[in-house]
């Protein structure tokens, strides 16, 4: 049986119908009757596919079809498939598209600036509901976890405090370190402008203490910690680990994300703390190289400068910060679906919503204390 596919126009409206063998082995054939159809189908408004008259029929016809049909709906043609008694070959075409659409080629679609605008805007509302429901699901294993202490992975805390917490510290602390230096560069050169060099170390503490501080280090974690935490979790996802764990019984959120998220908000408050102190030895060394002021005067003018409210002010919105870290992180983790470069690019998506939500949280932390006067 010879392979073609007719087409019956009538004004705006075609029936086609393809007839013969549709399978791998007259791939090139069934591509030759698409390309010898396809005129006949300028102006059409609608189309509807008989299948009655299929002869042998695999999934290459089908993927072939489908990109056929594709190919028509972007083209305002709206397709219509007619099973004409060939059901497998209808829900075989119907499979491949829905896999196209969702998959690469849907989101293939959307190339222009304003497309990837509204697709992010389109999965707003899911995207927000899954990180509530996730967000609930990890509040409401603390207390099953207090319960049942064995159903979380104890032994793995002193690891993850090692991984997350010592090993992270000469990053932090280096970009601490340099952060201090930078603000005290730039308060000597702004301030000494007005004659009020003697406001830098003042002016060290407070954007320390207060804002740099807990942001760049939250931040630093965010890049290194939340990317192996959202790694391994996602490798353990794709190798099965994870189902595996469900069938003996465990509860993956208790088992692995009570933990890290623990772990991190053990160690970061640490990290913070450790990174202010080399801040200020950044800002003294600035000062001190570019103006006149000795390092005793900058350290007496750093102790009148140090409030208790601008120490505890960082301090209290670490934790926050590497929660929403070891929430992000272990969340995309645990939604990773597919293989290697799926892997990839959660890891990816989890260091940029990870250092993206500790800004926001920053900022709300900064408006917060703008509003009670701290």
């Amino acid at each position: 049986m010879g392979v073609d596919i007719r087409a019956e126009r009538n004004g705006d409206r075609v029936r086609l119908v393809p007839a013969g063998s549709f399978d791998l082995a007259h791939a090139a054939t069934v591509a030759q009757a698409v390309e010898r159809v396809q005129p006949q189908l300028v102006g059409c408004r609608s189309a509807d596919v008989d299948l009655a008259d299929l002869g042998r029929f695999d999934g290459a016809g089908a993927v072939l079809l489908a990109r056929f049909l594709d190919r028509l709906d972007s083209e305002g043609c709206r397709p219509r498939v007619l099973e004409g008694g060939q059901p497998d070959a209808a829900r075989l075409i119907a499979l491949y598209r829905e896999r196209r659409v969702n998959g690469s080629t849907g989101q293939a679609r959307a190339t222009g600036a304003l497309g990837r605008i509204g697709a992010v805007a389109a999965r707003l509302p899911e995207t927000v509901s899954e990180a509530l429901d996730f967000t609930g699901r990890c509040a409401a294993a603390l207390p099953k976890g207090a319960a049942s202490p064995r159903s979380i992975d104890w032994r793995s805390l002193p690891r993850l405090i090692q991984q997350i917490g010592a090993d992270a510290l000469p990053v932090t602390s280096a970009a601490n370190f340099l952060i201090g230096i930078i603000i005290g560069f730039l308060g000597v050169a702004q301030l000494g402008r007005f004659g009020a060099v003697a406001y830098v170390p003042e002016l060290v503490d407070v954007a320390q203490f207060r804002e740099l501080g807990p942001l760049v280090t939250a931040m630093v974690v965010a890049g290194r910690s939340g990317a192996g935490l959202a790694s391994e979790i996602a490798t353990m996802k794709v190798s099965e680990e994870i189902d595996a764990l469900r069938a003996m019984g465990f509860d993956p959120v208790r088992w692995l994300v009570v933990p890290r998220c623990l772990a991190l908000a053990a160690t970061v408050p640490i990290l913070t703390w450790i990174g202010d102190l080399l801040a200020l030895i950044g800002g003294l060394l600035a000062t001190t190289v570019m103006t006149q002021m000795t390092p005793r005067a900058y350290v007496m003018a750093t102790l009148n400068a140090i409030t208790a409210a601008d120490f505890l002010a960082g301090l209290v919105k670490s934790p926050f910060l590497a929660l929403a870290v070891g929430l992000i992180a272990c969340g995309q983790g645990l939604a990773t679906q597919g293989g290697a470069a799926a892997v990839g690019a959660r890891t990816t998506t989890a260091v940029v919503l990870g250092i993206f939500s500790v800004i926001v949280i920053s900022a709300l932390f900064t408006f917060l204390y703008a509003l009670l006067g701290v």
